[in-house]
């Protein structure tokens, strides 16, 4: 009996290992696919023969591939995992099915930030969006830790921490409607744009940002991976096992709160990747957190490829903002989701 169990068991990760190997295929082939997309068309051979060239290659292909497409791709990649990774966790703490940084009001806080620093033109070491991407930090975590310490209250289900993020959504919102009310109309168009989320904002510095951000904040959740499995499965286990949850709770918000902010302060709102792609995670690859981290983060990169790329299709010569195609998918998995819950 114990030797089937034992052979099954390794069957099942063997399968999760080569789930997550064709993830991983799939999206290196959406990344080629999206370099190659834009008004000046190039193939995928064409694509790759530029990305193995030189950056100063010389010939057209390779200056828009280096310098204005693969900032776009890599940007959508680091921003997809981060958002995915951050819902996974956020669902695993609260134990609530429908939590994501959007349904918490995270994402909203983080864009309020920015907005701040974008009206008062706040920059730092003379860079305007060193000054936007640390105001969307700190909203984020204040954001966070607001709804982690409501979240500790007595009573408090994890159906209302969803009501709160509602709650965080409106407020921010109205907050930075104000805020483009009152500033001039190149301001108020700069901050509209952060509502969309544009991948036009990218460039180098939000590749090596964003990444950054994903590859520490992974590594932090990875070295967290048994107890959040174990968190997975009830917060009375998880105490009886010696896991001090509160703490945990604490850092895992804490993590995800930069990984928000390092998404959303570069390229403004993207919505519902963050609550889409875990589940999608979640169904192929199970509870296990060893291999959901790695599972959900190639999900969120997908979605956000799959999205870049469907914008790219819907728009033409221009490109349509990235979250609209998101919010667009996100808004009847939500229903379904809300559905299935209800019963």
């Amino acid at each position: 009996m114990t030797s089937g169990r034992s052979n099954a068991y390794r069957q099942l990760n063997a399968r999760r290992l080569f789930t997550e190997a064709a993830l991983f295929a799939s999206m290196l082939a959406l990344m080629v696919a999206d370099l190659g997309m834009g008004s000046s068309g190039i193939g995928p051979d064409e694509v790759v023969a530029a990305l193995l060239a030189e950056p100063d290659g010389g010939t057209a292909h390779t200056a828009i591939l280096w310098f204005i497409r693969l900032p776009m791709t890599l940007t959508c990649v680091f921003v997809g995992g981060s958002l995915s990774l951050a819902g996974l966790q956020i669902q695993a703490i609260t134990g609530n099915a429908l939590a994501s940084p959007y349904t918490l009001g995270i994402t909203a806080g983080a864009s309020f930030g920015a907005a701040v620093a974008i009206t008062l033109g706040l920059a730092v070491a003379g860079h305007l969006w060193m000054g936007t991407a640390l105001f969307a930090l700190l909203f984020a975590l204040g954001v966070s830790l607001f709804i982690f310490y409501l979240g500790r209250l007595k009573g408090m289900s994890p159906s209302t921490l969803i009501l709160s993020g509602i709650i965080m959504n409106f407020f921010f919102q109205a907050l930075q409607q104000y805020l483009q009310y009152r500033a001039s109309p190149e301001i108020a168009q700069v901050i509209s744009g952060w509502t969309f989320g544009n991948l036009q904002r990218s460039s180098w510095v939000s590749v090596v940002v964003s990444g950054a951000l994903l590859a520490v904040g992974a590594a932090l959740l990875a070295g967290r991976s048994w107890r959040l499995t174990v968190l997975t499965t009830g917060e009375e286990r998880a105490r009886s096992l010696g896991i001090n949850v509160e703490r945990l709770r604490f850092q895992v918000f804490l993590i995800c709160s930069f990984l928000i902010a390092g998404a959303v302060g570069f390229i403004g709102t993207v919505a519902f990747v963050g609550l889409v792609a875990p589940h999608c995670a979640k169904l192929m690859l199970g509870e296990d957190q060893r291999y959901l981290l790695p599972g959900a983060t190639l999900f969120g990169s997908l979605l956000m490829l799959a999205s870049s790329i469907a914008s790219k299709l819907l728009s033409g010569s221009s490109m349509l903002p990235v979250g609209i195609i998101t919010s667009v998918v996100g808004v009847p998995f939500l229903f379904v989701l809300l559905l299935k819950k209800g019963r």
